[in-house]
């Protein structure tokens, strides 16, 4: 079975139609979403009511939790507090009661998901090097965790991190997986980023897609959110 991860879409949607439209066009029939729906972007609702219609499976992210009232944002830079408030003031009343209803974690015989780290997944930890890797790894017993977060693509080992795809895993191996960023990629490459799982090959590859940011970028200005998240995302940073 092939299964595609989604993460980090913060309300971009032109980039998440590409995705999705990768989806279908190599007739993927599992969608896992690891969270961060909305945030930062434009089209909250209209992100929401896809994920809604298309994942089997989405998860809580830390920016869909502050918009829905329950999380203290005063860690949050600037930019994400007012997104985050436009955000609220944005939401219809299905989407934020769709919100609250996501979990934070789902696990399968193989696999564990989280949007930030298994430790405590409501937490919103980092796992950003080998180390933090090391340490995570001790929180779950599957051969694989999928996480988001960071924005960034990459797959740790006990030992080593991987950038390039596609990745072979070894058996009796243990792997986090973070699955990079839909809407709002950091790792200084514009192109949306999904994740896509061969189980029966035991292989991932991190799958680069073009996609309108310019429609997204005069939206966010539109919108009045900040045009740093707008510039940001020419740039994938």
């Amino acid at each position: 079975m092939t299964i595609a991860v989604l993460s980090d879409i913060h309300a971009n949607l032109e980039a998440l139609q590409v995705a999705l439209d990768y989806i279908d066009k190599h007739n993927i029939k599992k969608i896992y979403c690891l969270g961060d729906i909305v945030g930062y972007g434009p089209d909250p609702n209209k992100c929401i009511q896809l994920v809604q219609e298309r994942c089997d499976v989405s998860l809580m992210g830390n920016h869909d939790y502050a918009a829905i009232g329950l999380a203290n944002i005063e860690y949050f830079n600037d930019y994400a507090k007012m997104s985050t408030y436009w955000t609220i003031n944005t939401l219809t009343e299905n989407s934020k009661e769709y919100l609250r209803e996501l979990p934070f974690f789902h696990q399968t015989d193989n696999m564990m998901m989280v949007h930030a780290s298994p430790t405590n997944p409501s937490f919103w930890y980092y796992v950003l090097s080998i180390h933090d890797a090391q340490i995570e790894m001790k929180s779950f017993n599957e051969a694989m965790c999928l996480i988001g977060h960071s924005h960034v693509p990459v797959i740790y080992s006990k030992k080593n991190a991987f950038r390039k795809t596609p990745f072979n895993f070894e058996p009796n191996e243990k792997y986090i997986v973070n699955a990079g960023s839909v809407g709002q990629p950091r790792d200084g490459n514009p192109k949306t980023c999904l994740a896509v799982f061969d189980q029966d090959k035991a292989k991932v590859k991190f799958v680069r897609l073009e996609y309108d940011v310019q429609k997204t970028y005069s939206k966010i200005i539109r919108a009045g959110l900040p045009l740093f998240l707008a510039e940001r995302l020419l740039k994938g940073y």
